[in-house]
């Protein structure tokens, strides 16, 4: 996702005070006002914060962040809590959307799109490749995924205008510069139709059928689209597998560096990736570039905070090392990786490290970072 867009939900928790975390039990009624009008959430409560601020999570995997002075009435009962079924997933976000939506179902996906079938079951296709290759890999290295609890869901649209306008209350002018995210409020991939980038088809609007869509999406110059869905869908991924909490204070260099490590799919093969964790050649060209003026405290500054990600000068340059330490660490430090892993993993929402904090938690398990940096840089430029 573009650099500071998922910080932004983040930000807006900020005024919360002390907080903790509520053990899951029974179903919380909720209703607040918002934007003038009454809303009724039924969920599960994460989190109630000193001043009367709740963190709800409803039972569409929506997160609800409420603010004191939003809520009305909050009630409870005994009645567990249950995520939507995914019929009745299906029928309240077709609901919100517009007529034309249909809906296609796969073992772990709902595709809500208004393209043809072919491409919501291309994008099925690939996010299952994507879930089966993604969990094998974490469970082959120690650290075993769970099932999400919630569909995963993407909604495609066929026509980039009306992505945009859909997005713009979450992504802003920003949207224009992306064709997907991965929302960590919704829990929602938003999309378009790649086949129907101008500059890709060649086929004149003939893009209805598999054979097409694949021919379209498997040109070089469609490799960049498509690895920026793959790696959104690794985001969701990862927030729903137990490899991140949402809301949790993970830090943006790990979760982004597990993205663009797995971004790049192969679509030749009929398993989607050929090898994960090759090479990603245009993050190495980057970061190789990057080492021509890269400041001597580098990776503390990647380490300690997020402020890099957030500053449009630098968050390619950033993502190009997120890229390279994660793929440095994993290769030649596996053990350590996967037990920061499992410590990140635990984080709670709305709890945040400071800068300091980060640093200690990254050197408890790596040890100091002057010899591993040295280390890191004279394995990526034998890369």
């Amino acid at each position: 996702m573009l650099p500071g867009t998922k910080i932004r939900y983040l930000l807006a928790l900020a005024t919360f005070s002390m907080v903790w975390t509520v053990p899951a039990s029974a179903l919380e009624y909720v209703t607040l006002q918002r934007d003038g009008k009454d809303i009724h959430v039924a969920g599960r409560l994460l989190v109630e914060a000193e001043d009367g601020g709740l963190l709800l999570l409803a039972c569409d995997g929506v997160l609800w962040a409420i603010q004191p002075k939003e809520l009305i009435e909050q009630t409870s009962d005994r009645v567990p809590f249950e995520p939507f079924s995914t019929e009745e997933m299906s029928k309240r976000l077709l609901a919100e959307l517009p007529d034309r939506f249909d809906v296609y179902r796969t073992a772990h996906c709902l595709i809500f799109y208004d393209t043809s079938r072919a491409y919501a079951q291309w994008c099925g296709s690939l996010f299952e490749r994507l879930h089966m290759a993604f969990t094998n890999y974490w469970n082959r290295r120690g650290f075993e995924l769970i099932e999400p609890e919630f569909p995963l869901v993407a909604v495609v649209f066929a026509r980039r205008d009306s992505y945009l306008k859909f997005s713009h209350g979450e992504l802003g002018e920003a949207g224009k510069s992306i064709v997907g995210y991965f929302s960590l409020r919704t829990n929602r991939m938003t999309m378009y139709d790649l086949t129907g980038i101008e500059s890709l088809s060649r086929f004149h609007g003939r893009r209805g059928t598999a054979v097409q869509i694949n021919q379209i999406l498997s040109r070089p110059e469609a490799a960049m689209q498509v690895a920026t869905i793959v790696h959104e869908a690794t985001h969701q991924i990862a927030f729903n597998c137990g490899l991140h909490t949402r809301y949790s204070d993970c830090p943006v260099w790990f979760s982004e560096g597990i993205a663009v490590f797995f971004e790049t799919p192969d679509l030749r093969s009929a398993k989607g990736w050929r090898g994960i964790g090759n090479v990603n050649r245009p993050r190495l060209v980057r970061f190789k570039r990057y080492l021509r003026t890269r400041p001597h405290d580098s990776l503390e500054t990647l380490i300690r905070d997020d402020s890099r990600f957030r500053d449009p000068k630098q968050a390619l340059d950033a993502y190009a090392e997120a890229w390279a330490l994660t793929y440095f660490l994993i290769r030649h430090r596996t053990g350590q990786y996967i037990e920061y892993l499992k410590m990140l993993s635990t984080k709670k929402p709305l709890t945040t490290d400071g800068p300091q904090t980060r640093l200690e938690q990254f050197r408890c398990v790596f040890g100091k970072l002057q010899p591993l940096d040295a280390e890191f840089l004279r394995y990526m430029r034998k890369i």
